[in-house]
């Protein structure tokens, strides 16, 4: 009878044990699904603000282009730079179906060293036939996206030309590229949502999600900032190897993908840094966030002249130095805290 309880005994501790060493488990496995399900819906937000400003820059690129005289080439600009903006939001995001086709680098196409949007316009406005969404469909994703639509508003010995806009073959192509930007990005917002069960449901997300973020900050420390700045690479400042060079934003894209990045990326961090016991960590980071955007509206100005002048290159060093530290934070710090170990960056066109 003595052998019967010690079994019971040991039976009932072993239970109290497993019950004890699941829950956990449990929690942190209901902390992932919900993380899953914030990133899920913010980054749907960011997609659907994508997929309208897209469809109102294809608008406007069609009605200046029908009618030159009355449409307003500014409405086309801004109606770019606000869809551009719109993408750096979300640019952030290295998986699921921005994976399908290159769509990422049709929305995008960068870094491009040899120049290959410049030559590939040139060669599909020489060409014998017009551009048509046909043509930009086929025609590789140098010329899909938002680099080349800049490229024929706003590249100076282009628009200097006499195929500068509004002439007719450079609106075809304008209003082409427009459309395909347009449909792509309402596509991307249509497979994101059909995305969301199977988002939602794999653990294997978590861990994407959260190298997703780390994986866009280093290339906005390393490749967007530094390089261009000179820290990195030839060690010469250069404004051209920034994206959006031929219309000065390369810093507005800065500040959006940071904002993107703390309205879509950061609430689901959070979330699993305080179901690991940090949430001081997940306040430094938000903190830090804030540190970064302070540096705007001031910044929102093209690089060039600010590499070209000493000391207003203190004011890049500054922004640099803080992304630097919200880098180290999320990469380094936040990354360990929730168990993610860094992997191959895909993201950064090498």
């Amino acid at each position: 009878m003595k052998r019967l309880s010690q079994a019971v005994f040991l039976s009932m501790t072993a239970l109290v044990l497993n019950v004890q060493a699941a829950a956990p488990d449990n929690a942190s496995a209901q902390a992932g699904e919900r993380a899953r399900e914030i990133w899920h819906q913010q980054i749907e937000g960011g997609y659907q603000t994508l997929s309208e400003k897209a469809g109102e820059f294809a608008e406007h690129s069609r009605h200046w282009c029908a009618d030159p005289a009355t449409g307003s080439r500014s409405d086309v600009e801004q109606a770019w730079q606000q869809a551009f903006m719109a993408w750096q939001a979300v640019r952030f995001v290295d998986f699921g179906p921005i994976e399908t086709d290159n769509r990422a680098w049709q929305l995008q196409f960068w870094p491009d060293p040899k120049n290959l949007i410049a030559r590939k316009a040139r060669y599909l406005l020489s060409a014998d036939q017009a551009p048509t969404t046909d043509t930009i469909a086929g025609a590789g994703v140098a010329v899909q996206g938002f680099p080349m639509a800049e490229y024929l508003l706003f590249d100076e010995p282009f628009n200097r030309g006499d195929q500068a806009l509004p002439a007719e073959r450079s609106c075809q192509m304008l209003t082409a590229v427009a459309s395909h930007i347009a449909a792509n990005s309402e596509q991307q917002l249509s497979d994101w949502r059909a995305f969301e069960k199977h988002y939602i449901a794999s653990e294997q997300y978590q861990d994407a999600s959260v190298r997703a973020g780390m994986n866009a900050l280093e290339i906005l420390e390393e490749r967007r900032l530094a390089q261009p700045m000179g820290l990195r690479g030839t060690g010469k400042r250069s404004a051209y190897v920034a994206d959006a060079w031929r219309s000065g934003k390369s810093l507005a894209t800065v500040e959006a993908t940071v904002r993107g990045l703390k309205t879509h990326y950061l609430p689901g961090l959070e979330l699993l840094l305080e179901n690991s016991g940090q949430p001081g960590l997940a306040d430094r980071i938000r903190g830090q966030f804030n540190e970064v955007l302070e540096n705007f509206p001031a910044l929102d100005t093209p690089m060039a002249p600010l590499l070209a002048d000493d000391r207003e290159f203190s004011r890049l060093q500054g922004l640099w130095v803080d992304v630097s530290q919200l880098t180290t934070l999320v990469n380094d710090q936040a990354a360990v805290a929730v168990g993610v170990v860094r992997g191959f960056n895909s993201s950064d066109g090498d």
